[in-house]
């Protein structure tokens, strides 16, 4: 079985650092790609990171992971909201999906109380910082792993 996890970022989170520090934090996606890849490494995960303001680009990774990939871990920024067709590549794809959000999404406007992305979720992360990332990679190996066994 693959060990191949994919991580994919959505809408905003090129600015990730420097939009609403007080809401994200200071870390850059720069800084989020290190830390998971340091950990896939440790979790001996191979990775792909990827970032998409532009939806289709996002489903198109997904379809990819379906042939090659063992989990996606997602934050699909404000694609969490409104994106059907995301929902709808990932019930395409097989393994396990951890979605993850940097703030908590339930303490703000009611708007992001709703995912169309949890539908599909295996588990989802929310108000951790960037810290979720590491978690869903490791819950991501967990599951894998036993899948394995």
């Amino acid at each position: 079985m693959s060990r191949l996890a994919f991580v994919l970022n959505g809408p905003n989170l090129n600015l990730l650092g420097k939009r609403q520090p007080h809401i994200y934090g200071s870390e850059t996606l720069a800084d989020v790609e290190a830390d998971c890849r340091t950990l896939a490494a440790d979790l001996c995960l191979d990775l792909r990171f990827h970032q998409s303001n532009r939806e289709y680009e996002i489903i198109d990774w997904i379809h990819e992971a379906r042939e090659v990939a063992c989990g996606i871990v997602i934050n699909p920024g404000a694609f969490t909201h409104t994106s059907v067709a995301i929902l709808d590549a990932l019930n395409a794809f097989d393994g396990p999906v951890i979605e993850v959000h940097i703030s908590n999404v339930h303490k703000r406007e009611a708007f992001r109380h709703h995912s169309y992305v949890s539908l599909r979720a295996d588990g989802v992360i929310a108000g951790l910082g960037t810290q979720g990332y590491g978690l869903a990679l490791r819950r991501i190996a967990h599951l894998t792993a036993a899948a394995a066994t």
